[in-house]
C-alpha cells in the first residue's frame, strides 16, 4: 500500500485535513499524518508540532508561550525543511500533499521543495495563481487553487479536496501500470539555450547524442537557469554545456529574466566539468515596449515578439557582466573551459544585424580575460560565430575530453 504523508495545521484545519484522510483511506492509500500547526491538533497526527519544532532546534512550549506567529511559523517551516527528506529516505512516505492558505502553504512548500525530483508533491492553495515561484522554487511541485478560502467543508472545496486527491492517488498508483522504458540510461549533459543560441545548442546536442549522451537543453529565462543550477547539486549531470549565460544580462540591468546572483556556480561549485560561453549576453529582457524603464528608452531596442523587448547591452555593462561571470568561473577547482566567439554571441550580434556593436563586445571579453587568473580555467578565443556548427561542436568536443580526463582522474 502507498503511504502519503498529509501536512497541516492540524489545530485549525483539523476538519479539513480529517477529511483529506478520509479520502486517502478510501483511495487505498495509508495516510501518513503531519502536524504543522502551533498548538494542540484537534487529532492525534503520525508526526508532531514539537517533533518538527525540534527539528529546528525550537521548544513548541516555548513557541506557544511567545505568541509570537512569525517566529513560530518560521520555526516549523525551518524543522519540515529539515525533517521531511528524512522522513521520504526512511521510508515513511511516497508522495505528499497539503492545503492551506499562505501561511499554511509557506509552512510545508520549503520542505517539499528539498524532496527529491519526481516525488509526487501537491498543494492546494489560495496562493495558487499568480507568481507562484516562492513556492514552487525550481521544483516539481504541483499547485492548485483551492476557488474558495481552506476554511471548512462545502461543495466547492470538498470537489477540490477531492480532485486534489485523486490527482496524487493517480501519480502514486498508477505509475506501475506504465510500460517501463525500454532505453538504456545514458549519462545526462546540462545545456543552456536562447532563441537566438538555438542553432549552436541544436548543433551541439546533435554532436553529444551522437557520442552516447542525453541532452537536457535549458531555457536560460531565469525559470530555466535556476532549475540546471539546483539538478546540478544533485549531481544529474556528467557534464554541463552552459552556453548561454544571457541571465547575467538581466541581474545587471534590471530585466525580467534573471536567475539571481548564484547563476553558474553549482557546476563550479561540484566540479562538474563544464564549457561555458557568453550567448546572449548582448541583451537583456524587458516586457512590451511600453514597459522598459523610463533610463533604457532611449538605447538600442528591439521588438523581439509583442511581449518581449530585448535591449542591447552596452560597454560598460558588458564590462560588469563579463566581471560577474569571471568572479564565478574564478572559484572552479577543476578543469573547465571558457570559449569566446569572435564573431559574434547571438543571432542579432552579427554582421548587419541590430546588435553587433564590436565595442561592447570587446569589453565583455576583455572583462572575462581580464579578470580570470585561474590556472584551472582556459580561456580561448574562437573565430566563429557562437550559431557557426563548427562552434558549436568545437564546444561539445572540448566539454567530452573534460569528461574524460575527469572519469579517468577518478579511475586512477
Amino acid at each position: 500500500m502507498k503511504k502519503l504523508a498529509i501536512a497541516g495545521t492540524f489545530d485549525t484545519k483539523g476538519t479539513e485535513f480529517a477529511y483529506l484522510k478520509q479520502l486517502a483511506y478510501d483511495l487505498g492509500l495509508k495516510p501518513y499524518m503531519i502536524h504543522t500547526g502551533v498548538f494542540a491538533p484537534k487529532f492525534t497526527p503520525d508526526v508532531s508540532n514539537a517533533t518538527i519544532a525540534a527539528a529546528a532546534g525550537y521548544d513548541i512550549a516555548t513557541l506557544v508561550d511567545r505568541q509570537d506567529r512569525a517566529l513560530a511559523t518560521r520555526a516549523l517551516s525551518q524543522g519540515m525543511e529539515k525533517l521531511l527528506p528524512q522522513l521520504y529516505a526512511a521510508g515513511e512516505f511516497d508522495g505528499i500533499i497539503t492545503c492551506g492558505g499562505s501561511g499554511g502553504t509557506s509552512l510545508v512548500a520549503p520542505a517539499m521543495r528539498a524532496l527529491p525530483l519526481g516525488v509526487p508533491k501537491v498543494i492546494v492553495s489560495t496562493m495558487a495563481s499568480g507568481d507562484t515561484s516562492q513556492y514552487v522554487g525550481t521544483s516539481d511541485i504541483i499547485m492548485m487553487p483551492s476557488i474558495v478560502d481552506v476554511a471548512g467543508l462545502n461543495k466547492i472545496s470538498t470537489t477540490i479536496f477531492k480532485n486534489a486527491m485523486l490527482a496524487i492517488a493517480g501519480m502514486l498508483q498508477l505509475d506501475a501500470t506504465l510500460p517501463a522504458s525500454k532505453e538504456k540510461t545514458k549519462p545526462l549533459i546540462g545545456a543552456t539555450m536562447f532563441g537566438v543560441t538555438t542553432p549552436c545548442v541544436d548543433y551541439a546536442k546533435a554532436y553529444l547524442e551522437k557520442q552516447g549522451y542525453e541532452v537536457l537543453v535549458f531555457h536560460a529565462t531565469g525559470t530555466g537557469g535556476k532549475p540546471m543550477e539546483h539538478l546540478i547539486k544533485q549531481g544529474f549531470f556528467a557534464g554541463i554545456l552552459d552556453l548561454t549565460t544571457t541571465e547575467w544580462c538581466d541581474e545587471v540591468c534590471g530585466g525580467v529574466l534573471s536567475a539571481g546572483p548564484n547563476r553558474c556556480e553549482a557546476a563550479v561549485a561540484s566540479q562538474t566539468p563544464q564549457v561555458v560561453s557568453v550567448g546572449a549576453c548582448d541583451m537583456a529582457n524587458f516586457g512590451p515596449r511600453a514597459t522598459v524603464p523610463p533610463r533604457y528608452q532611449d538605447r538600442n531596442l528591439y521588438q523581439h515578439n509583442p511581449t518581449v523587448t530585448l535591449m542591447r547591452t552596452n560597454e560598460v555593462e558588458s564590462t560588469q557582466i563579463g566581471q560577474e561571470l569571471a568572479q564565478r568561473w574564478n572559484q572552479a577547482q577543476a578543469s573547465m573551459k571558457v570559449l569566446l566567439p569572435t564573431q559574434g554571441v547571438s543571432m542579432i550580434d552579427a554582421p548587419g544585424q541590430p546588435f553587433e556593436s564590436l565595442s561592447a563586445r570587446a569589453a565583455l571579453f576583455d572583462a572575462i580575460t581580464g579578470q580570470l587568473d585561474n590556472p584551472l580555467v582556459t580561456v580561448e578565443k574562437v573565430d566563429h560565430h557562437i550559431n557557426d556548427q563548427a562552434f558549436a561542436e568545437y564546444a561539445a568536443q572540448q566539454l567530452l575530453q573534460l569528461i574524460a580526463a575527469q572519469a579517468a582522474k577518478q579511475a586512477e
